[in-house]
């Protein structure tokens, strides 16, 4: 276990100062915020406003909190996975350049390897990921602030449950990378993917019911809904206190996806969390196992 702490600081340590993957990194959430504020905001609260009663006139801080909690969620979603790709660019980069049979040579067990390696990108996801939460945290203050100390803390765990899920996932993609030109390619196709596939950019609600159905089986989708609960639970609470009926807000939480449907059946919050982390789990064994098996077969060759 020694040689893996060893490599795993290694790697955090060459993340840290290889300034172009840190800042690629750290530049992907805060360029999510500032173009989700500048561009999705108008859209997001025209898209509420008429589900709201026109009799009931609400604040417009009430409304800023409904929408910053949306754009927030939508954020910390799509970040979790696509920095999780930027924090695992070393494991293909040292096999570029050949780093990685210095590594196989020496007495370190291929299992303690790569797992040197997803705790290492990791570490480095959280760091940025909750770096980001906490600044999302400071624009909902500024927007309208109804979140409980339950709710940021279960925001903070679904940002820990979804970067595992993301850093499992790239590091099972980037077995099959060998260059940096690979890695990127996959990373630009996913940061601009994932959002859909998750429901981040535009809920699932508004696709299709046969696309709904087939997103319904992908983990990131119940992780987006995860995070849009706890970023809006407060907010919708406070308007039912005002006055706004418990089946407006229904409407709003099936809109919005907090409320998920697997074909017509409504996916609990705890189903959910067991989804997630059962999709971390999988994926994990299937990282080491396919790791594994690469490793057999060369030393058969």
């Amino acid at each position: 276990m020694n040689a893996a702490a060893v490599l795993t600081k290694r790697n955090i340590k060459l993340f840290f100062k290889d300034k172009g993957m840190f800042l690629t990194s750290l530049i992907t959430p805060a360029i999510l915020l500032v173009l989700y504020v500048t561009f999705l905001g108008n859209v997001y609260r025209d898209s509420v406003a008429p589900r709201l009663p026109a009799s009931l006139p609400l604040s417009d801080r009430l409304i800023d909190g409904l929408v910053s909690g949306q754009l927030i969620s939508s954020i910390l979603a799509v970040s979790c996975v696509t920095v999780a790709f930027c924090a695992n660019f070393l494991s293909v980069q040292d096999k570029a350049n050949g780093t990685v049979r210095d590594l196989k040579i020496s007495p370190v067990r291929p299992a303690l390897l790569s797992m040197s390696y997803y705790l290492a990108a990791l570490v480095c996801t959280l760091t940025i990921c909750f770096t980001a939460t906490g600044v999302c945290l400071a624009y909902v203050a500024l927007a309208g602030w109804y979140l409980s100390a339950a709710d940021v803390l279960l925001l903070f765990l679904d940002v820990l449950l979804l970067a595992l899920f993301g850093t499992a996932l790239s590091s099972i993609l980037n077995l099959f990378f060998s260059t940096q030109g690979q890695i990127s390619a996959v990373g630009t196709i996913v940061s601009a993917g994932y959002g859909f596939l998750c429901g981040a950019y535009m809920p699932i609600s508004s696709f299709g019911s046969g696309l709904q159905k087939a997103l319904s089986f992908l983990p990131g989708t119940y992780g987006t809904a995860l995070v849009r609960n706890h970023a809006m639970r407060g907010v919708l609470a406070e308007m039912n206190r005002q006055g706004v009926p418990a089946a407006v807000t229904e409407q709003l939480k099936d809109a919005l996806d907090c409320n998920l449907y697997f074909f017509g059946h409504q996916v609990g919050i705890s189903s959910m969390y067991l989804i997630l982390g059962g999709s971390v789990a999988v994926l994990l064994g299937v990282y080491l196992l396919l790791h594994h098996l690469r490793n057999s077969a060369r030393e058969a060759g």
